[in-house]
């Protein structure tokens, strides 16, 4: 059957806001809403809940100028219709890897928003953007360091917002754990090597936003996972056993989704 076209999809998600239904949650740490954020910065963390993925939105409130982390193709007009009723302008929608549990929103946000898409350079996909740690991404006053966060997948980046004391890890730290490392170059050495000299060097109060929760648990910090993560607490031979015998069945989507987010899903989404 032929690819849909991306402007199918996205008149498909335009006349049909997708309302996700609602989950009970329990916050490991501090509370999003407890954050303490500079006066122009907006914070919005969005779920779905078929993937169990995580989607921020960020923006600068008194320019303007908005960017979205991890968007979903399902949930695109929904992240689309918020950036417009908070009166913000899409600058860019951020990857923080090549996923393969769901296909990525960007494709279908460039067309509603004329946003750029980015992705890692490492990651081997397209995007309007390929960044690396030597880059960082700006939108209005605000700015994202880059650090290179490999493991889960060769590609992975996890965002850092020093001024704002926060940090969005991707499938590379989870809450009490962290992402899979046997497909997609996964490495379980370079993930643990990730996780101990980038991101558990971050300072101890950082809050960490991860792309994926299972359990309705929405943030962490450095010190928790540090203390706590029932994984990486672990030496590296230790962690590299317990990534060994994990034995998870092959994702669902990934036939689909890896194709489609090769391209950051901009040209051709497979079909339903």
């Amino acid at each position: 059957m032929m690819a849909r076209t991306l402007s199918s999809v996205a008149r498909k998600l335009t006349n049909t806001l997708i309302v996700s239904a609602p989950i009970k949650r329990t916050y490991c740490g501090t509370m999003p809403e407890q954050t303490q954020f500079t006066k122009d910065f907006l914070f919005r963390q969005l779920f779905d809940t078929t993937s169990s993925t995580y989607t921020y939105l960020l923006a600068d409130t008194t320019l303007g100028e908005a960017i979205l982390i991890d968007p979903v193709i399902e949930q695109a007009n929904r992240d689309f219709q918020l950036c417009r009723d908070l009166n913000l302008c899409l600058k860019f929608a951020i990857n923080t890897h090549m996923h393969a549990d769901h296909i990525t929103g960007t494709g279908v946000l460039k067309e509603l928003s004329g946003c750029k898409s980015i992705i890692s350079k490492a990651s081997g996909a397209k995007a309007d953007i390929l960044v690396d740690e030597s880059d960082k991404i700006s939108f209005g006053r605000h700015c994202l360091d880059i650090l290179y966060t490999p493991g889960h997948t060769n590609g992975c980046l996890t965002y850092y917002a020093p001024e704002q004391g926060i940090a969005f890890t991707g499938d590379t730290l989870l809450i009490r754990g962290c992402g899979r490392t046997d497909f997609q170059e996964g490495s379980s050495k370079n993930l643990y090597h990730s996780v101990h000299e980038k991101i558990f060097t971050l300072p101890p109060a950082t809050k960490l936003y991860p792309a994926h929760d299972y359990k309705g648990m929405t943030v962490t910090t450095v010190e928790e996972e540090k203390r706590l993560n029932p994984r990486l607490t672990k030496s590296l031979e230790e962690f590299i056993e317990i990534m060994d015998n994990l034995n998870l069945p092959y994702p669902k989507m990934i036939d689909k989704a890896v194709p489609a987010n090769k391209v950051c899903g901009v040209f051709e989404v497979p079909p339903q």
